[in-house]
This record gives C-alpha cells, structure tokens and sequence, in this order.
C-alpha cells in the first residue's frame, strides 16, 4: 500500500509594516539595512509621477510613471493608498503586495502620514511606525547634506515636517533615528514582535515630541 500523501499546509500569511517619516528622518536607510537583516522582509516599491533623481533606479527606488498613466491606474482602481506631495503623486499598487502577503512574505510599506491613515482603514492589522529625528536641527543638516534639493525646497520640507510629526501619535511604534544602529535594532525587534502589539511612547519620545512641534 503506498503511502498516502498529505496536502502541503498553505503558508501563513505575511505581516504588512508601515514606515513613516519626515523627509530626512532616515526613514528609507534604516528600511534598507532592516531587509538585509531581515530575511522575510520584502519592501513594496511604490509608483510616483516625481522625475527620477540621479542615483535612483526605475523599478528599485520608484515606479517612475507620467501622470496620465497615474490617474489611469488611479481610475482602475489599482492603489491601496495615494496621496499628493509637493506636487507629485504618489500610491501603493495593491496587487504586488497581496501577492507577497498571500506568499508569507512580510511586506514593508514606505509611505507618508496620509497613505498610513488610508492603509489603516483598509487593513487595520497593519503594524505601523514613525520614524523621528532627534531634532530638527539635525533634520536641517541631513536634507542639506544629501544634496538632493534647493535651499527653498528644504525650508518648505522642514515646514512640512512639523505636520507629518504631529500624526506620529497615530502609528503602533514610534523611532528615534538618532545612533543609527540602536534605531536599527529597535525596528528589528518590531518586526519580530508579536502582531497586533501597540507600544506608547515613552517619557523620552514625548519631550522629544513636544520639542519637535514647538521648536522655532
């Protein structure tokens, strides 16, 4: 009698992680070095109508596609989240990350505060973070240092960066990107936590907070 074959046990599904953060924080820095230590982890590459910097790849940073494709995959249907940012769009296909999640893969989403909110409402099992500076000054010196921007285009950042803190409240974890190999084991040790979990921020994250959002 041969033996009898039993059906391979379909595999659990994948978390999806949101990372938010103000321009600058580091956000897409820790988000890489987490993949290479995270072997799971898969990062969905989103689709935006902004040009294609010098050091970027079509496919790797960004979908880089023209507003009219945009607002047609935007008709379809074919986004999670979406949102406008400094005059250029931006949105999560949904199709590549159901597909990583229904794989067992963990799906890292690099999204602003307003994509956040609209993943939250769709898929409110989503683990979400914030990644803070530890001052703005620090922000300051960051946004210049990368070279990517005019002056003006740094201070209308900076602006902006006070209001996406002030939704840091509304994400599970909240980071401080200051030495960056701490941060880096903290976002490690959210990724292997257990889903569902919410942390409030601590003393110290609150005064940071209360700086970041009163600061001249």
């Amino acid at each position: 009698m041969s033996p009898t074959k039993r059906a391979k046990a379909p595999a659990a599904e994948g978390v999806l992680f949101i990372v938010s953060a103000p321009s600058g924080a580091g956000k897409t820095s820790l988000v890489n070095a987490l993949l290479e230590h995270e072997q799971n982890m898969v990062v969905c590459v989103s689709h935006t109508t902004r040009e294609m910097r010098p050091n970027e790849q079509n496919g790797v940073n960004y979908h880089f596609v023209d507003t009219s494709t945009f607002e047609r995959m935007l008709s379809e249907n074919a986004f999670f989240e979406h949102a406008e940012v400094f005059g250029n769009f931006y949105g999560t296909a949904k199709s590549a990350v159901q597909q990583d999640l229904a794989a067992g893969r963990n799906v890292v989403l690099e999204i602003d505060w307003q994509g956040a909110a609209q993943i939250r409402r769709v898929f409110p099992q989503a683990v979400s973070i914030f990644i803070l500076p530890p001052s703005l000054a620090t922000l300051r010196g960051r946004l210049h240092s990368r070279g990517q921007d005019e002056p003006p285009v740094i201070e209308a950042r900076l602006a902006q960066a006070r209001g996406d803190i002030s939704h840091c409240k509304e994400f599970d974890y909240v980071v401080v990107n200051d030495e960056f190999d701490a941060a880096l084991q903290e976002m490690r040790a959210i990724a292997r936590a257990t889903p569902g979990c919410r942390a409030q921020p601590s003393a110290v994250v609150q005064s940071l907070l209360d700086e970041l959002l009163t600061a001249d």
